[in-house]
């Protein structure tokens, strides 16, 4: 096969219909396999309102690295993808497009209005299948749901029914958070706070039937429209002589009681509360406890209605303004104190939310919370990585509230509640029979569906699916931290009661993508990064590699382009490195490949430089995947980038050039088959990280055959393993970076010949290798032995089993030399001092395996013996 290779690395030129090809050759279906072990992960959903961003882009490559390495390991794999309506965020989108030609939905009514979310849905869903094939992540289309299939509205239906009949969904009146611009309830975690700048508005309350007043503060005036109640506490002695009376709201002249409730704090403010019910969770309670009525002063836009009186039909924001003007001329505005306070935003619309009491659709929580704590005690618990997000997961469940569920939209799954002109209600999977019903007009939370999510797809409620029984609970969940108390949680309580089980056996959680001075992206800063532009001009290889590399688990990580640079010359080098292999040894067969394996690892053939590389390639495998299986995708790409940069590319590919530019063809072919088998391997490995340029470099290489999505990921052979060859090379690489550090001292460029001595009990070895050290360090003259003459001029370098000189008489200073050598033993000295103080640590030697602190002990007679040397090397020239 001949060499196809570009001089460069190109992503465009390699990308380029590969993934259509994956698509044809439908190698991401699951094996089918009945004795594999099944692994499945079920895409988390993004929704439709338009494109991928980072955070989806990471999402998915992490998952996509799981299920490719699972596969590759003869997993019976199960990617199933999927998008979510986004019922609040998609409807805004679509009734802005509309806008934008003057239409409004009402115009339209909900039927037609449907249709053009449906287009909407179907126009982004195609963008975003269009991103998932540039991101190359290997889904079953074949399987692909929508969160409003028919399949997946049918398992809401029965899981809302279930939950009412069971009395723990219900209807009712309740404060609740209110979006003023998408006209909906939101639930608490739909509300981000955010810290604005506001006021204490104190405004005087004339007592009825005297001259006497009482102040209070606010910061929100306009809502004295809706008070129906003063509250001071029982104790406060300045306040005794006024309860039971009653106060006149200004400008509206409503008269309402004063009462005692603990809720008013003596020491806080004046200690008088106002108390408006329908417009503030603690109020509402205070309400509940002295039966007062509740007075809704406000309309689902978030304007004043008929409760406001001359207010009525002002935005609330303009009502406050026009409200502190007229308290202002009655005289009944005391002050006006700035305050810096936080605030309830929508995380949709970005508004402010308004607490508003309003009759809407809830989950009561406590069961579905006791029993998914009481799950994380049990073998099917679910496993946080990291661990401590469990934490976040508890203390949400242990102090979560009832859920509101409906939203009013007309967007999402309507919910299954029919009314009729008696009054009548009925909860049901289809519609009641007979005449007179209406549907309840509101849709359900889109988090509702999305929390049946890891089951619904899979076929429930049919428990005899073929995937849901074959698949079901799913392996691992990768998501953003964010969404912790939105989805993962919800995913668990819902699963643990209608099938049973967890939802999946592991949460991966990873951080936000910040920007390089690491501030959240946002719209608003315009900091914003598309990754469909950084695969442009990178490659989606380098960005997953990035994506991949850039923080451990349930870290922030600050997107830069400096390390997509670095990411593109990593693929880079290993692209130029193929082409070395592949033009050295293009005609190689994969029996020969084996054959040549095979007597390196019987010691037959091969010399000490292949038997090291393919010892540390077992190295490298054992590392990668055992941190692969703990999602610390970020080392193991760190393990890769060093044994692929500096063992492979920079030492062996160097050292073969001894023998590649030989005589001897028997030498050459079995460093030939080790150098195409190390590539081959090299590939595999990071094939999950970057899929589509290691298919390009697989499919040409001469020993590999079919697609590399499919083949088989790389397993530690122990009879490669040579210790003897790799501490060999180790002390080659070691002594040959030593000299070249020695030159660049003495400003002696390696084209000059200069002498060298080693003096080593591993002169026998050394002399093996003199070729080696000769071609790299270029001495004119080479002398290695057990024992020698230490010449009193010379540069002397200490390393693991050698002492190395060069007599550069006339270059060396020796005063300078002393000084350098006492650096080194400083250094050395450090080193001892942390091994020793690592060793001297009984917890340390008490719970570490026995081989970590056996590993310490082997540092510490290496440093004692180097450390021992410089100084008597340094005795020696202060001597003479």
């Amino acid at each position: 096969m001949t060499n196809e290779l570009t001089p460069k690395f190109n992503p465009t030129e390699v990308e380029a219909g590969r993934y259509e090809k994956w698509l044809e050759a439908d190698v991401f279906k699951p094996s089918g396999n009945p004795d594999a072990e099944p692994y499945s992960i079920v895409i988390p959903p993004p929704n439709v309102t338009g494109k991928l961003h980072l955070g989806h882009a990471w999402d998915t490559t992490l998952q996509d690295i799981i299920i490719r390495q699972k596969r590759m390991q003869g997993f019976d794999t199960l990617w199933l993808p999927g998008m979510d309506h986004a019922g609040i965020a998609t409807q805004a989108k679509v009734a802005a497009r509309l806008a934008e030609d003057g239409i409004l939905p009402q115009d339209l009514g909900r039927e037609k209005f449907l249709d053009k979310v449906w287009e909407w849905k179907d126009e982004y869903a195609t963008t975003i299948k269009e991103q998932w094939g540039k991101m190359g992540i290997s889904v079953d289309y074949s399987r692909e749901r929508f969160t409003l299939d028919e399949g997946l509205s049918q398992a809401v239906r029965k899981v809302f029914v279930q939950l009412y009949n069971k009395g723990w969904i219900y209807r009712g009146e309740k404060l609740i958070n209110w979006d003023p611009k998408a006209m909906t309830a939101l639930s608490d975690i739909e509300v981000i706070h955010k810290e604005i700048d506001g006021a204490f508005y104190h405004i005087t309350y004339q007592i009825e039937g005297s001259d006497e007043f009482v102040e209070i503060a606010t910061t929100r005036p306009e809502t004295f429209l809706g008070d129906t109640a003063v509250i001071v506490n029982e104790k406060d002695e300045r306040y005794k002589h006024l309860v039971g009376k009653n106060v006149i709201l200004p400008i509206i002249n409503r008269v309402i009681p004063i009462l005692t409730d603990d809720h008013a704090d003596m020491e806080k403010g004046t200690g008088v509360v106002k108390i408006t019910p329908a417009h503030d969770p603690n109020d509402f309670e205070v309400a509940m406890r002295h039966d007062l009525p509740m007075i809704n002063m406000m309309n689902n836009d978030g304007t004043i209605n008929e409760n406001g009186g001359k207010y009525e039909g002002l935005d609330r924001f303009e009502a406050r303004k026009q409200i502190v003007a007229d308290l202002k001329e009655l005289g009944q505005l005391v002050d006006i104190k700035p305050v810096r306070h936080e605030v309830g935003h929508s995380e949709r619309t970005g508004v402010v939310v308004e607490p508003r009491l309003s009759t809407q659709w809830f989950v009561k929580m406590d069961e579905l919370a006791k029993n998914a704590i009481a799950n994380q005690t049990t073998e099917d618990a679910v496993e946080f990585y990291p661990p401590r997000f469990n934490d976040t997961f508890m203390q949400w469940m242990e102090n979560v509230h009832d859920w509101v569920i409906s939203r009013q939209l007309w967007w999402g799954h309507q919910i299954p509640a029919w009314y009729n002109e008696a009054g009548e209600m009925y909860v049901g999977e289809e519609a009641p029979e007979g005449e007179g019903w209406t549907q309840d007009a509101d849709v359900l939370d889109t988090w509702f569906s999305s929390a049946l999510w890891p089951f619904s797809t899979m076929g429930w409620p049919d428990e005899n699916s073929a995937d849901f029984k074959r698949y079901f609970p799913t392996s691992t969940l990768v998501t953003g931290y964010d969404i912790i108390f939105f989805w993962v949680s919800r995913m668990i309580f819902q699963s643990l009661e209608f099938t049973g089980k967890s939802p999946f056996h592991n949460v991966l959680i990873h951080g936000l993508i910040r920007d390089e001075e690491g501030r959240k992206m946002s719209k608003s800063l315009g900091n914003g990064i598309d990754p469909m532009d950084v695969i442009e001009k990178y490659g989606a290889d380098a960005l997953r590699w990035f994506l991949s590399n850039g923080s451990a688990p349930g870290q922030d990580v600050r997107f830069s382009y400096d390390k997509m640079d670095a990411a593109w010359n990593f693929i880079n080098k290993i692209w130029n490195v193929s082409r070395y292999i592949l033009m050295n040894a293009e005609d190689v067969s994969a029996d020969a490949v084996s054959s040549a394996l095979t007597k390196v690892a019987n010691k037959t053939a091969g010399n000490v430089t292949d038997r090291w590389i393919l010892t540390r390639l077992n190295d490298t495998i054992e590392r990668v995947t055992e941190q692969m299986d703990k999602f610390e995708f970020g080392v193991a790409g760190h393990i890769l980038y060093n044994f692929i940069w500096d063992e492979f590319a920079n030492w062996y590919l160097e050292l073969t050039k001894e023998v590649m530019f030989g005589e001897d063809e028997a030498e050459k072919d079995i460093t030939r088959a080790v150098l195409l088998h190390v590539l081959d391997q090299v590939l595999r490995l990071l094939h999950p990280i970057m899929p589509f340029f290691t298919e390009e470099i697989f499919e040409k290489l001469p020993n590999t055959s079919g697609s590399i999505v499919v083949a088989e990921y790389p397993k530690v052979r122990p009879e490669f393993n040579d210790d003897k060859a790799s501490e060999g090379v180790a002390m080659l690489i070691e002594l040959i970076t030593a000299v070249r550090n020695i030159r660049a001292e003495v400003n002696t460029p390696l084209s000059k010949a200069v002498p060298m001595l080693i003096k080593s009990e591993h002169a026998d070895f050394l002399n093996a290798v003199s070729p080696y050290i000769s071609r790299f360090t270029n001495p004119s003259e080479l002398t290695i032995a057990k024992d020698l003459a230490v010449p009193e001029q010379a540069m002397s370098a200490v390393i693991t089993g050698a002492e190395l000189y060069l007599p550069l008489a006339g270059l060396i200073n020796i005063e300078e030399e002393i000084a350098r050598l006492e650096k080194e033993l400083a250094k050395w000295q450090k080193e001892l001092d942390l091994v020793n103080k690592k060793l001297g640590n009984e917890r340390f030697v008490a719970n570490a395996k026995a081989e970590v602190v056996q590993k310490e002990k082997d540092k510490l007679a290496d440093y004692q013996e180097k450390f021992d040397t410089v100084k008597a090397r340094i005795a020696e020239l202060k001597e003479n």
